[in-house]
């Protein structure tokens, strides 16, 4: 899962990014009105944190651009702006949910995945292929019922694969959903990844297939009866 976290605040926002990494997600920086705005146009995101108090605009006006536009991407505003009108006021903009600073990081992740889980939004509670099931609220990975473990990044390869069993997902659409802007991504470093969550799943006795589409990208799929 991909986030856009909008955040002037440089301290903070290094804060909310290991965090949210931690949590499992791809995290894109966007410090100003502007950045963030280019953000949107340049790529697609399953959730925004938004701060209100931008240097050079408003956050709520950069919400209400968004949604007047008819982009329905879920959106948590974060901001010191706690007061019952400032609440309301952001809801009535368009958010989806409101947290006051200062916060716990669990909460933040936690209401994050509550978006996300919502009819129509990106997360589903739990995967199921074969003898593996993941669930995404946790995350957690189970084969035969037996938790095995999984990296972070394994995990989120496993659940976009997931997401379209037996249909070949892109290896840019992959990439943009694993790594973020800022992350140092080596040329082969989705052949390497898919290829030791390929010889880990083997070794665990996971009875799916992952098939590499050369030229293309990558499968999921049950063994064949």
């Amino acid at each position: 899962m991909r986030l856009l976290l909008i955040e002037d605040n440089d301290r903070l926002s290094e804060f909310l990014e290991k965090g949210l990494s931690d949590a499992g997600f791809a995290v894109d920086r966007a410090g100003t009105f502007a950045e963030a705005a280019a953000a949107f146009d340049a790529s697609h995101f399953d959730a925004v944190i938004l701060d209100l108090g931008l240097p050079d605009g408003d956050g709520l006006t950069l919400l209400k651009d968004r949604r007047s536009g008819g982009d329905r991407t879920p959106v948590l505003i974060l901001t010191a702006r706690d007061g019952l009108s400032d609440r309301v006021g952001g809801l009535n903009a368009g958010a989806d949910d409101y947290l006051a600073k200062p916060f716990a990081m669990e909460e933040l992740v936690a209401r994050v995945k509550a978006l996300l889980r919502r009819p129509g939004a990106a997360l589903g509670v739990q995967l199921t292929l074969g003898n593996i099931c993941l669930d995404t609220a946790g995350p957690s990975f189970m084969i035969d019922g037996r938790t095995a473990t999984l990296t972070r990044r394994e995990l989120a390869l496993m659940e976009i694969l997931l997401r379209r069993p037996g249909k070949v997902i892109a290896r840019g659409a992959i990439e943009e959903g694993l790594y973020s802007f800022s992350d140092e991504v080596g040329s082969n470093a989705l052949e390497v990844l898919v290829s030791r969550l390929r010889k880990k799943l083997g070794g665990l006795g996971a009875d799916i297939n992952l098939h590499t589409v050369r030229g293309v990208g990558y499968m999921v799929m049950e063994p064949a009866n």
